[in-house]
């Protein structure tokens, strides 16, 4: 397991950007995003593995840019024309493994896990 400590959460408005980050504190090869809303089950948003192929939710395709920083072990998720329905709170996943296919977008297939960083957008 690695140690992953997430920022860059806040409030904004709707249409209003943010961009996160999470700070990993030795090697991954596939790293995630997901996200939780209050009373529901937590849910993948995007996935990037070491070569820098990438994966989005359809909630989310076109909005969402994830990106890592290899040297310095960092994850970004850039979020753009955020909506309301965004409000959760963020969480930075990590694997050592290549996860493919449906996987990637399942919970158990990460072994290291950030404590979150709260989302907030307002209409």
């Amino acid at each position: 397991q690695v140690h992953l400590v997430e920022s860059g959460g806040g409030s904004v408005q709707s249409g209003g950007s943010l961009r996160l980050s999470c700070v990993a504190s030795g090697y991954t090869y596939c790293m995630a995003w997901f996200r939780q809303a209050p009373g529901k089950e937590r849910e993948g948003v995007a996935v990037i593995d070491s070569d820098g192929r990438t994966s989005y939710a359809d909630s989310v395709k076109g909005r969402f840019t994830i990106s890592q920083d290899n040297a310095k072990k960092t994850l970004y998720l850039q979020m753009n024309s955020l909506k309301p329905e965004d409000t959760a709170m963020y969480y930075c996943a990590a694997s050592p493994y290549n996860i493919g296919g449906l996987y990637r977008w399942r919970t158990v297939a990460y072994n290291s896990w950030g404590q979150g960083t709260q989302v907030t957008v307002s209409s």
